[in-house]
Formats: C-alpha cells, sequence, structure tokens
C-alpha cells in the first residue's frame, strides 16, 4: 500500500480573495474584447460581406452558455487551478488529462506570445521603436504583476476592462447616432444574409466568431481562490459569456450601420484594424481616435496578465500533483501566489520574445499564426471537457438534472465537435497559408505526449498516476495482489475416529 504522506502537505492558493466581480474581470480581459471588435470584427466582414455577423455571436454566445451547463456542474465538484486538465482528467481517464494539460499550456502560451507581437504591432510604429522593445516593457509588467497577490493584480483589471468595455460602447453609440445615410439599416441583423453563403465560408465565420470568446473559460481556474466559489464561478461564467456576445453583436451591427451594409466589405478590407478607430475619428473629437488606440494597448496588457495568472495556476497545479517537477507547486509565504510557477512561465515567454528579436519575425504574421493556434487548442480542451462532463456526470450523478447532466453537454458536444471539423478543415484560410497541416500535427503530437507519459506515471509511479486531477488531495492506492486459491486437503476416513486409524498398523 502507498501513501502520499510521504511527501510535504500540498501547498494551497489564497482561499476566499476573490469574488465575483474580480473573475470576471479576469475572464473578459483574457478575451480582450477591444481587440476583437478592432480586429475580427472588420476581417468578418471583409471575407464575407453583409453576413448577419451580429446573430453570429448571439449565437455562439448562446451555444458557449449551453456548455457551461455541464463544465461549471463538473467545476462545482472539484474545483481545480487547472480546470480544464482536471475535467478532462477525470472524465476521460488520467492520461488524457495529462495530453489536455500540455495542449493547454501550448494554447495559452500561443495567445500570450500572440498578443505580445499584436501590441508590439500596435505601439511600435508610434513610439519609433522595434515591436520587440514594446514587447518586452509588457513582459516586464506582466512579469512583476505575477508575484503580486491575485487580488490585487484583479484590482488593476478593474481599471483597464472597463475602459476598453467603455471606448467600445462610446464608440458604436457614435456610430449609431451618425449612421450612414441618415437613417438605421437593419440588414446585418437579418438571418436571411446567412443564407446565401457557401459552406466553406460559413465555417470559417462560425470558427471566427468562435474564437473570439476564447478566454472565458478561465473563470474556472480561480474556483480555488474565489469566495463562495460555487456561486461565485458560476455566476462569472454565465455573466462574461453573456455580456460579450451582447458587446460584440451590438459593436458589429454599429460598424455596419456607420459605413452603410453595401459598404461594410469595401470599407473592412481597405482599413481593417483601423476602421473603427477611423469611424469614431469621423464622428467624435480627434482625441477620441486617440484615446481609443491608447486603451487598446492597454486592453492587450491586461489579457497578457490574466492569461499569464490562467497559465500559472496550471502549471502550479501540475507540479502539486508532482506530474511536473514538484516546485512549481509552491507557493509564496505572503502572496499565497504562485511564485514558482510564475517565474517559469516569464523565462519562457521571454526567450520566445528574444527568439523573435533575433529572427526579425513579422509580428502581424507571428500574431495571426499564434492566435489561430491558441484559439483551435482552447476549442478542442472545451470540446473535451463538454464530452469529459458528459462520461463523468452520467457515471457519477451527484443531484445534477437532466439539463446540465445529460442534455447541455451532449449538445454543446456534438456543436463544438462540428466547430472543430469546420476549424481543421479550412484551417489554410484561417491562417491565411497554402497549408496548415502543422498545427493539427502540434496539437496531435502534445496530447500523444501526455498520454504516453501519464501511461509511464501509472507503471513508474502509482500514487503520482493515481493523484492527478485531485489537487494534491491525500490518496491510498492498494495493490493488487495475486489470489492465492487454498486447495483443501482430503480428509483421512476415518478421522474423527481415532482409535480406528491406522489399525491394520497397529495389529500389525
Amino acid at each position: 500500500m502507498g501513501v502520499n504522506e510521504a511527501v510535504p502537505p500540498p501547498y494551497t492558493l489564497a482561499a476566499g480573495r476573490l469574488g465575483g466581480v474580480s473573475i470576471v474581470f479576469l475572464a473578459v480581459a483574457a478575451v480582450t474584447p477591444l481587440s476583437v471588435v478592432a480586429t475580427a470584427v472588420p476581417g468578418a466582414y471583409a471575407g464575407a460581406g453583409p453576413v448577419a455577423l451580429p446573430l453570429l455571436f448571439l449565437g455562439l454566445g448562446l451555444l458557449l452558455l449551453v456548455f457551461a451547463a455541464g463544465y461549471l456542474a463538473m467545476s462545482r465538484r472539484m474545483p481545480h487551478a487547472g480546470a480544464l486538465y482536471c475535467l478532462v482528467a477525470r472524465g476521460l481517464g488520467r492520461p488524457l488529462g495529462i495530453g489536455a494539460a500540455w495542449l493547454a499550456l501550448l494554447a495559452y502560451a500561443a495567445l500570450q506570445v500572440s498578443l505580445y507581437a499584436v501590441a508590439g504591432a500596435a505601439a511600435g510604429p508610434a513610439l519609433a521603436v522595434p515591436w520587440w522593445v514594446v514587447a518586452l516593457g509588457c513582459w516586464a509588467v506582466v512579469a512583476i504583476c505575477g508575484l503580486l497577490p491575485l487580488a490585487v493584480t484583479a484590482w488593476l483589471l478593474a481599471a483597464l476592462v472597463p475602459a476598453g468595455v467603455a471606448v467600445i460602447l462610446g464608440y458604436s453609440v457614435a456610430d449609431l447616432l451618425q449612421p450612414a445615410g441618415g437613417s438605421l439599416t437593419w440588414e446585418t441583423l437579418s438571418p436571411a444574409n446567412l443564407s446565401g453563403l457557401p459552406r466553406p465560408a460559413l465555417g470559417i465565420l462560425l470558427v471566427l466568431v468562435a474564437l473570439a470568446f476564447a478566454g472565458f473559460e478561465t473563470t474556472a481556474a480561480y474556483a480555488e481562490e474565489a469566495h463562495r466559489p460555487r456561486r461565485s464561478i458560476t455566476r462569472a461564467t454565465y455573466l462574461s459569456i453573456a455580456a460579450l456576445a451582447v458587446l460584440f453583436a451590438a459593436a458589429s451591427w454599429a460598424m455596419s450601420v456607420a459605413t452603410g451594409p453595401g459598404r461594410i466589405a469595401a470599407e473592412a478590407g481597405a482599413r481593417g484594424p483601423d476602421l473603427m478607430f477611423d469611424l469614431a475619428a469621423g464622428r467624435l473629437a480627434p482625441w477620441a481616435a486617440t484615446l481609443g488606440r491608447v486603451v487598446l494597448v492597454a486592453g492587450l496588457l491586461a489579457a497578457m496578465i490574466a492569461l499569464h495568472q490562467t497559465t500559472a495556476r496550471y502549471l502550479f497545479a501540475l507540479g502539486r500533483e508532482r506530474v511536473l517537477p514538484p516546485g512549481l507547486g509552491r507557493t509564496g509565504r505572503r502572496t499565497s501566489a504562485p511564485g514558482a510557477a510564475s517565474l517559469t512561465q516569464t523565462v519562457v515567454v521571454g526567450l520566445v520574445i528574444g527568439a523573435g528579436a533575433l529572427a526579425d519575425a513579422d509580428p502581424d504574421s507571428a500574431a495571426r499564426l499564434l492566435g489561430v493556434a491558441g484559439g483551435l487548442g482552447i476549442l478542442l480542451l472545451l470540446l473535451g471537457a463538454s464530452l469529459a462532463a458528459l462520461m463523468f456526470l452520467n457515471r457519477h450523478p451527484n443531484g445534477e438534472g437532466v439539463w446540465s447532466r445529460l442534455l447541455a453537454p451532449g449538445l454543446s458536444t456534438v456543436a463544438l465537435g462540428a466547430l472543430g471539423y469546420l476549424a481543421f478543415d479550412d484551417l489554410p484560410a484561417l491562417l491565411g497559408v497554402p497549408d496548415g497541416s502543422v498545427l493539427p500535427a502540434v496539437a496531435a503530437g502534445a496530447v500523444l505526449l501526455g498520454v504516453v507519459y501519464g501511461l509511464a506515471l501509472r507503471s513508474a509511479s502509482p500514487v503520482t498516476y493515481a493523484s492527478i486531477g485531485l489537487g494534491g488531495a491525500a490518496v491510498v492506492v492498494t495493490p493488487s495482489l495475486p489470489m492465492v486459491r487454498t486447495v483443501p486437503r482430503q480428509r483421512q476416513p476415518g478421522a474423527h475416529r481415532p482409535e480406528r486409524v491406522n489399525r491394520e498398523e497397529l495389529t500389525g
């Protein structure tokens, strides 16, 4: 029998320090809503024309609300700093859970580096410095925030996130008050505008809209630190999804109203990410557009901080369970922050930025490639978490209703599976390159390596293997013993009558 009491008690994160509002700020910051509106919305209009993009945002938001029912039912049972890793491990098996952890680390790292590239490309020309100088400045700020208590970082995001939302709402109101042609148009709110799209174009559009929400799932990673985890995480997740869906739908509709539905495709194709700011400059004071660009860079910084915090918690969870070196599972004595994991992540990201600077990488191309790669990784993880919820909650029901236990996970698994198929089927178009086969190979390789590592752990360290997904809780492993079948000896005739035993020997 093996018991993990032989190792020191696991480190824990600061419990009860985060409220639901702080978790909302962390999740919304990870999504970078201002960046989505400035880049993804014009890109969608430029590629597909005056389609019903606001309806797609609302539809994908509804799908994610359905997904959240099973996702939150699992999270309430097992609050864990490595949320998606834990859910897949408990629902689909520990080896696949480790594969999901490797994929999550790659996906969140790709998203982070893409944001550094975007910030460098956006602010570098204005400051007359190379992109990597801006990236390293943001990297230093993120490194400092990673060592602070999470509650302090959440207060910083409480200032940056509302500023980005205010810019989106302010620009949208200005667009609606001064529409093209002098009257509001509703063409991009008509479902009929989706019927004429060919299947490949509609598939790419759906995937782009889905990737715009990547980051909302980080709410569950803070369950161990939340005040009233069950209530806080549930409310924060639903509120984040609903707010983002409405915000994206309103901004995309207002942009089409400002240019006119007939010109939105041409304007978006010609101006790209500048479209939102150019429309604001024509309707507001000149300083409003400049302020919006500053807030965009601040929002990118907020996203870097939020994704850094999430990734550090995944590394911490893997270190605490000894899947990775145990040193990663240490927390600061005063801050209870995962300092070792945060420093490790800071070093890795800094090396990647340095390598990009030495290679003279194009920040725009790198941002597109890494952003799509990270978003697709998150999409695969959501699919795995949905399937895991469907399997686990029906194997071990504990008060969940039919909706959260069966219907919601089943529907979201089918829908997310269809989105995943569309994404990888149209991957070259998403990436803007002739061949995008390297991304599926990298994702499959990460998961496969995790599975192999998990199987090796099962043989080499049964106690560590059994603790996967348990957050450092004590486990007992009882080895299976070979069954020994005892064959009873044949009874000697007359043994119950001693006077008759061996009578022949006595008389002989």
